[in-house]
């Protein structure tokens, strides 16, 4: 990919990107320390670090028409994921003002008749309204969590919303108001049996139906081919909104392994569950729930935990992305870490076990982030299933064309961002249930009462459909230039090391569960000699620079310095250089003269 301009969105020209280009190493750290002339450039940022323009805006709306000077507002899908913000904002911030935090939840006017497909999308906003000086902590919510809005959720409702067509539902009144806002009357459009985006709108003379003459025919025919055009434009893939359950049924059954080929989704029944689907009897398709991205499938799988069992600390197992950490830590009892994931961290683990210490569950990556280590899972298995404790294992780095861990694990977690979509233009998640697992009855009966709701909002359902359908092609592309790359860096007397799962003195635990045919994936990281050495190298690097991984084209970050700005010493002291470079690996052809020409460039330091 060619150099793309400080602060432009990755992919360029991509309203709903997933990374920002930081193109080189001052840029990262001119980032980290919120220089103006880096965040000023930015267009767009990682969604769970950078709030999208898209949804500010429709905050600022909302807070225009609905808040009091003064207040801030962080926008949700639900009231109950928007009553979770809240309840974390009480439960940290040490103000009397948040006593006062109301939630607005903005819906369909149900005055009104909406035609299909409006009211199956049901496009809903709720908004935490907050004193502005507490931003920060909502803020802290919004990125551990993964419960907030979707861009294109944001971007659908503001239309609807600044039409008049969204409005407060009857349990959550303006706060300006102890009544509800009726809708003024809009745009002359509005007048007439028209439509909003292509949905056809009511007459607005009143509120009884039997008042609204039909539209003519010729009206009427005009009406469905503009929501024609709408959904071709809304969705940029010809794929009918109608098909969107069955899309969601598509993504779960790739999931598990049972649908590896291209799908028409409107002509071809999906493919029948295995019963032995991911190496697991009994998989079913509702043991696989998909979430808005990934960190939301870690934190409502541990909402579920802390549901179905004992609330107790759990054990973050390896050195951590960043918010798996922080989850386990700010919404229950705490958290053991093991920043290592070693056998000595196990063998500590297994002395404080046999003590009597008890935990809920065990969470680790498989390969860890970015070391790429691999913990030892039958290991792990056997203390989990000795002293009961879960065992939560992220699959996002490995796969599941490379490895299989569901059997060793009571719950596989992943971000569907990465690898799965490869485009880099939204977000998903996954959360799988082992039906073989101890505690699988319970955390079905706490996912279904009182942790789970289906926020995945369409549009980006029908995104990670289309992108995940050459999922597997392009694995095994990804997994053959990952290699060819460690070879070039390997054989350079610069690099002084490669992680690699390949190359990791955990291999042994990689190859314990990597299926026949699978490789050893996609990401990789180095370091070099000298941090002079690896800026030059990053400086000079032709590929897309920026967060993230998991895309299809190749994407490189300084990650210790985006991730672990404020705590490179705590990173140095699990053997994370504050200089590692990380390499998401895509499908380029000419990727070895890419990163041969870059280490020249080091070279000359």
């Amino acid at each position: 990919m060619a150099c793309i301009d400080l602060g432009d969105s990755i992919p360029p020209n991509t309203a709903h990107a997933v990374s920002v280009s930081l193109p080189t190493w001052k840029a990262n750290v001119g980032y980290e320390e919120g220089e103006q002339w880096v965040i000023g450039s930015m267009v767009t940022g990682y969604p769970r670090f950078f709030i999208h323009k898209a949804i500010q805006a429709l905050a600022a709306d909302i807070l225009a028409k609905h808040g009091r000077p003064g207040q801030s507002a962080m926008l949700f899908p639900t009231r109950r994921t928007a009553r979770r913000c809240a309840d974390f904002i009480r439960d940290k911030a040490e103000e009397a003002s948040v006593l006062d935090l109301p939630i607005l939840s903005l819906v369909l006017d149900p005055a009104k008749q909406f035609a299909e497909p409006l009211p199956s999308l049901a496009p809903s906003v709720s908004a935490v309204l907050f004193p502005e000086d507490l931003f920060s902590v909502a803020k802290q919510y919004w990125q551990h969590s993964g419960d907030g809005v979707s861009s294109r959720r944001a971007e659908f409702c503001h239309g609807l919303f600044r039409d008049g067509l969204l409005v407060c539902d009857s349990r959550s009144p303006s706060p300006r108001s102890p009544q509800l806002h009726r809708m003024r009357r809009g745009p002359r459009r509005y007048q007439r049996g028209a439509s909003i985006d292509g949905f056809e709108v009511p007459n607005g003379h009143g509120h009884d139906a039997t008042e609204r003459r039909p539209s003519p025919p010729a009206e009427e025919l005009a009406d469905s081919l503009e929501s024609s055009r709408f959904l071709e434009e809304r969705y940029g893939r010809n794929l009918d909104v109608s098909l969107v359950e069955n899309a969601k049924s598509a993504i779960r059954r790739r999931i598990a392994g049972v649908l590896t080929t291209d799908l028409d989704l409107a002509s071809k029944a999906l493919p029948v569950m295995d019963s032995n689907a991911r190496g697991v009897p009994n998989l079913q398709e509702n043991d696989i729930y998909l979430t808005p991205c990934g960190m939301n499938a870690i934190f409502l799988t541990h909402q579920a935990l802390l549901k179905a069992r004992t609330p107790q600390k759990s054990i973050n197992f390896g050195f951590p992305y960043v918010d798996t950490l922080k989850i386990l830590q700010k919404f229950g009892p705490g958290a053991a870490f093991y920043g290592r994931a070693s056998s000595d961290d196990l063998d500590d683990l297994e002395a404080r076990l046999r003590s009597g210490e008890r935990f809920l569950a065990l969470f680790c990556e498989f390969p860890g982030n970015p070391l790429l280590t691999c913990p030892d899972l039958a290991r792990i298995r056997r203390l989990a299933d000795e002293y009961d404790f879960a065992v939560v294992v992220d699959e996002t780095i490995g796969n599941f064309i490379n490895v299989n861990v569901l059997p060793l694990a009571d719950v596989v977690v992943s971000s569907l961002t990465k690898i799965f979509s490869g485009d880099c233009n939204v977000m998903g998640g996954s959360i799988i249930l082992n039906p073989g697992g101890r505690y699988y009855s319970a955390l079905k009966s706490a996912m279904a009462h009182d942790v789970f709701e289906d926020t995945y909002w369409a549009e980006d359902v029908v995104f990670m459909e289309r992108n995940s359908r050459d999922f597997v092609t392009r694995i095994e592309r990804v997994n053959a230039n990952a290699e060819l790359i460690c070879g070039v860096l390997e054989a350079h007397p610069l690099v002084t090391k490669v992680f690699y799962p390949k190359y990791n003195e955990s291999r042994e635990n990689y190859e314990a569960c990597r299926l026949p045919k699978g490789g050893y994936g996609g990401l990789l990281s180095c370091t070099l000699k000298t941090k002079a050495h690896a800026i030059a190298f990053y400086d000079a690097l032709e590929t897309a620079k920026g967060p993230s991984l998991g895309t299809n084209f190749t994407l490189t970050s300084p990650y210790v310095i985006l991730a672990h700005y404020q705590e490179l010493e705590w990173a140095a002291s699990f053997g994370v250089d504050p200089d590692l470079l990380r390499i998401s690996v895509g499908l380029e052809d000419n990727l070895g003269e890419i990163f041969a020409k870059a280490l020249r460039a080091a070279e000359a330091v």
